[in-house]
């Protein structure tokens, strides 16, 4: 098994009022691994505790019970954040700069000498495909070209850990096809990345492993391709085959001289899994999973 770079034991997070009254149970006992090397997603409709787990991570918030873990140290220990990087769903940026003061300010804040920080800047630039507006002032950027540029925000420190909330939010189709295919090519330099997205098209593309939560409580977990298998069906693919082959059962391919293409298990798309498991949350709100999904033994 690859080393965790995240775990999570137990943890639970509860908002209270003014009175110290529990307000909303944002996360139940979530147990949770993220391994090195591997695109994980967190998936769920809003308030379900995706975005308070990742503050969780970054230490910006405190458990009300459990743990969590990120490279080994407790989430709170805050010197861990240098080597992560990290993209909010809203990216706070000072819109009076352009994309390279931006960038360059980011690396001071972490220190970075002068030389290091113009060549990251250009290499960072180039690859979210800035390079036209890079002079720009950040008050003139669209949301595709803010989202751009707070991904290169979030990557200035050269992560191991990379956390995106939403990272493919107010792109268009080619934006966004290039946004999966960085993140594909972050996992291949060996980098660790924890996505969320309500686009599960998205999240199909590229994650490995997924975990569904709801409600604060994790119902799902495990390998996409496994989790979207559906086990009790088969499908076949044939070629040349007539009409009348066509009609009958696998066993009849070779006499009617056609040749097998393909067979397995069909499989369902990531949006289906998703809704049928909110449904059936919503029908069943005690039921929570337990011990390994499906997949967690490869």
């Amino acid at each position: 098994m690859s080393e965790a770079v995240v775990e999570t034991r137990n943890l639970s997070k509860v908002y209270r009022d003014f009175w110290g009254r529990q307000k909303v149970r944002a996360l139940k006992a979530l147990d949770l691994e993220v391994r090195r090397g591997e695109i994980f997603g967190l998936l769920g409709p809003n308030g379900s505790g995706k975005t308070t787990t990742m503050k969780l991570l970054l230490g910006l918030l405190f458990p009300t019970g459990g743990e969590a873990l990120v490279f080994g140290k407790p989430a709170t220990d805050v010197r861990k954040n240098e080597r992560i990087g990290y993209l909010p769903e809203e990216s706070y940026l000072y819109r009076f700069l352009n994309a390279e003061e931006t960038l360059d300010f980011y690396g001071r804040l972490f220190d970075m000498p002068a030389a290091t920080r113009r060549e990251r800047t250009k290499q960072l630039i180039d690859m979210v495909g800035l390079s036209n507006a890079k002079r720009r002032p950040l008050r003139e950027y669209s949301k595709g070209m803010t989202r751009r540029i707070g991904l290169a925000q979030a990557l200035i420190n050269d992560p191991e850990l990379i956390m995106l909330d939403e990272p493919t939010s107010g792109l268009d189709p080619i934006g966004t096809r290039e946004i999966k295919d960085l993140i594909l090519k972050l996992r291949e330099q060996g980098k660790t990345v924890l996505l969320s997205s309500h686009l599960l098209a998205d999240v199909q593309d590229v994650c490995d492993r997924i975990a569904i939560l709801h409600h604060g409580e994790l119902k799902e977990l495990g390998r996409v391709d496994s989790l979207l298998t559906i086990g009790d069906e088969t499908v076949v693919r044939a070629a040349g085959l007539s009409d009348a082959a066509k009609r009958e059962i696998q066993a009849v391919i070779e006499r009617h001289h056609g040749s097998l293409v393909s067979m397995g298990n069909p499989t369902t798309t990531l949006e289906e899994l998703f809704l049928k498991i909110v449904h059936d949350s919503t029908a069943r709100p005690g039921r929570r999973i337990t011990g390994s999904g499906p997949g967690e033994s490869n």
